[in-house]
């Protein structure tokens, strides 16, 4: 696996990074509004964003003082090929039973 996949498979791996993750599908953030939702310190939410932003699944922008945390779409690439894998072996093995429970119907 190559370490632009296992960077966004880490950075999923962690529940409260999934949550980030979501809460940035639906807007921007700041840190400071991203701490504001979690049980934690700002330092550990910099940490999460950091995971994040090492797996390409966020970008930050600097606008003015502030760090605005946006998601990266194109950073779910590798995690979606490397599903779109899966998919397609589970396809073709559900195809080959279905096909295989047809011919002892006859």
């Amino acid at each position: 696996m190559e370490i632009r996949t296992q960077n966004a498979f880490r950075a999923l791996a962690d529940p409260t990074r999934r949550d980030i993750v979501q809460m940035l599908a639906s807007q921007d953030m700041t840190i400071g509004q991203l701490t504001d939702r979690f049980d934690m310190t700002r330092a550990a939410v910099k940490k999460h964003l950091t995971v994040l932003s090492d797996g390409g699944l966020i970008t930050v922008e600097a606008r003015g003082r502030e760090r605005i945390n946006k998601l990266e779409p194109k950073g779910m690439a590798p995690v979606l090929d490397w599903l779109s894998f899966f998919d397609q072996f589970w396809d073709d093995r559900l195809a080959k039973l279905k096909k295989a429970i047809e011919g002892n119907q006859k």
